[in-house]
């Protein structure tokens, strides 16, 4: 029969989007479940502030009344005034392996796209930068983290069958740290600091930082990631959105805040333990018991894994040699916490710079996601 493409628009149809993934990647060990009711809200206008600045439709494929796909089209009007571009996204973007569908799916985002004036559908990305983005291309073998989108190998084709072309890719790596701070890296810091009048401020939790800084972490970040691909300009609301999601899970052991001698902040890093073998065994689930193995993981006190989620500096303290300051801080927690590989999130391939913060130590570049563009 032919694909049926239907629009999402109660809660219970949402659910289905949602669950559809978990389901096609059953029994996959790589695939990491997203958290059901973070992906609930972030498509509820109420919890979720990006959607202030974003239009968005979802849709469902299906075929004899069965699910075979689903997609989400995304305009990112913030965004798009940023870069002076005209782009309808896609993401969210999931399928059996049948050209038919994939088709039907990208045909439907591409025709509500240029009915809203759009020139190029781009994919697979999200609503902002803090979402899943990038095609896995390469590195099916490797677990997903927590902050990495995984998909099946045949995607690749469905995707270029539709002649949609690279726009960007990105690298994840596996860092393997050292015993101890390399002695470089302990003199370019120590010199950073004196001639920088820098410091870390060492917070112990969320309180504190917010109490310290407010949201100026977050006006950091902002500023640092404004060149890079589909950056959009956070807003207040997005700031204290993410401050609040995010905060109350770190380990401030691995939160490096770098200030300068008017207590500004000029760099922040951070990482956590790993949580997506904790996600995998909850079925992405807090209940019944997916909330003990997700506290397990956040608290453990040893651990081989851990995700390093970012490194940002203020432009005005960029090619500083800040970066030193975040290793040096963070490398003694790495060995007492017994930690044997780090896993980078997705670094633009582009962003050398970040990169070389990485490839200085052991490390593997073990995976490789890409943006599409076409014209519409």
């Amino acid at each position: 029969m032919a694909v049926e493409i239907r629009k999402i628009q109660t809660k219970r149809e949402l659910e289905s989007f949602i669950r559809f993934a978990n389901d096609l990647y059953a029994g996959n060990p790589c695939y990491c479940p997203p958290l059901f009711f973070d992906e609930m809200n972030c498509f509820d206008p109420k919890q979720n502030p990006a959607l202030e600045v974003c239009d968005y439709q979802l849709w469902m494929a299906y075929r004899d009344n069965k699910p075979v796909g689903r997609i989400a089209g995304i305009i990112n009007r913030r965004a798009n005034e940023t870069w002076k571009v005209k782009k309808v996204r896609f993401g969210w973007f999931d399928f059996i392996d049948d050209l038919e569908v994939s088709k039907a799916l990208l045909d439907t985002v591409s025709k509500w796209g240029k009915e809203q004036g759009m020139e190029f559908i781009n994919g697979p990305v999200g609503f902002t930068d803090f979402d899943h983005e990038g095609l896995l291309i390469s590195g099916y073998e490797y677990p997903a983290v927590m902050a990495s989108l995984y998909n099946y190998p045949y995607y690749v084709r469905h995707i270029e069958n539709y002649n949609l072309t690279k726009e960007a890719d990105w690298f994840e790596f596996q860092v393997y740290p050292p015993k101890q701070c390399p002695d470089r890296l302990e003199r370019i810091a120590n010199l950073v600091k004196e001639r920088s009048h820098v410091h870390v401020d060492k917070v112990k939790n969320s309180r504190e930082l917010v109490r310290k800084y407010g949201i100026e972490y977050m006006d950091v970040i902002d500023t640092a990631y404004q060149k890079l691909y589909n950056f959009q300009p956070m807003t207040d609301a997005q700031k204290n959105y993410y401050k609040n999601m995010y905060f109350p899970l770190l380990n401030f052991d691995f939160v490096t805040i770098v200030v300068n001698e008017n207590n500004e902040i000029v760099g922040v890093g951070l990482g956590m333990p790993d949580i997506s073998d904790a996600l995998r065994k909850c079925g992405g689930k807090l209940l019944p018991f997916g909330w003990y193995h997700l506290i397990k993981a956040l608290k453990a006190k040893k651990m081989d894994a851990f995700s390093f989620l970012l490194i940002a500096i203020r432009p005005d303290y960029q090619d500083k040699g800040i970066n030193a300051l975040f290793f040096q801080d963070q490398i003694p927690y790495i060995n007492q916490y017994g930690i044997k590989r780090l896993e980078t999130t997705s670094i633009l391939e582009t962003n050398t710079k970040n990169i070389a913060n990485f490839t200085q130590f052991d490390h593997k570049r073990h995976k490789q996601h890409r943006a599409y563009i076409k014209p519409l």
